[in-house]
């Protein structure tokens, strides 16, 4: 019964100090967390940013094949490198006719064509093309799409008609060809191609990059800048 009691009054003291030094052990732990912590979350901060960064840059070789300037955090990562004077992100085939008359003395010639074209609308990668990616959003700087490219299908000739004095000349049918492929620009501008284009573009930056910031497209060039964000 004695040497029960002594045992008991041995086995309280050895218990009590091996819970102060896990507690002592806990407390230097918590502190030394605490006190690398902001150094870590930089760190990992800065990783992060630095990987979201190599992402940009991969989506805008597949994209666009373009490879533009890249900051983090105003800290120039990747150097702008465009192997491309343009690039087309839509192409529309469009069709457009166009009639002369000319009467002349009680004469009149007249020419009728029909003409159908791809025109392609996109970005002049000439103009600056810029990222900048910052911990709370991701800036793209970029020229308005424009309209990059006009190419002839096929050109019909619908009525050449000539007057009894008032004669088609070589260079009427010259001018008259000219002017399809600006009346197919035109009528690109008119349906708003451009715009589309930088919808598209927004569509599939916002398919392939994959991020917690807030993506913003600054595009520029023609008045005011247009900001969007996705």
């Amino acid at each position: 019964m004695l040497k029960s009691e002594t045992s008991g009054r041995f086995s309280w003291p050895v218990a009590l100090t091996f819970v102060v030094l896990i507690l002592a052990g806990a407390a230097v732990f918590v502190f030394w967390r605490l006190e690398t912590w902001p150094a870590r979350t930089i760190g990992q901060g800065t990783e992060d940013l630095e990987r979201l960064g190599k992402d940009l840059r991969s989506a805008f070789i597949d994209i666009a094949h373009l490879q533009p300037r890249i900051t983090i955090n105003n800290r120039t990562v990747v150097e702008e490198a465009t192997p491309t004077a343009e690039l087309a992100i839509l192409t529309r085939q469009l069709k457009v006719k166009r009639e002369f008359l000319h009467s002349w003395a009680g004469s009149s010639k007249r020419i009728k064509l029909s003409g159908t074209f791809n025109v392609k609308a996109g970005f002049d990668l000439r103009q600056d093309v810029a990222v900048d990616v910052h911990p709370d959003e991701i800036l793209i700087q970029l020229p308005h799409a424009e309209i990059v490219g006009i190419e002839e299908r096929n050109v019909d000739v619908l009525a050449l008609e000539n007057g009894l004095w008032n004669r088609i000349t070589g260079a009427d049918l010259q001018n008259e060809l000219a002017q399809l492929p600006e009346m197919a620009r035109r009528q690109a501008m008119e349906m708003d191609l451009p715009a589309e284009a930088e919808q598209e573009l927004q569509r599939q930056l916002n398919k392939r990059i994959h991020a917690r910031q807030a993506l913003k497209l600054v595009f520029s060039g023609r008045g005011c800048p247009k900001i969007v964000c996705f």
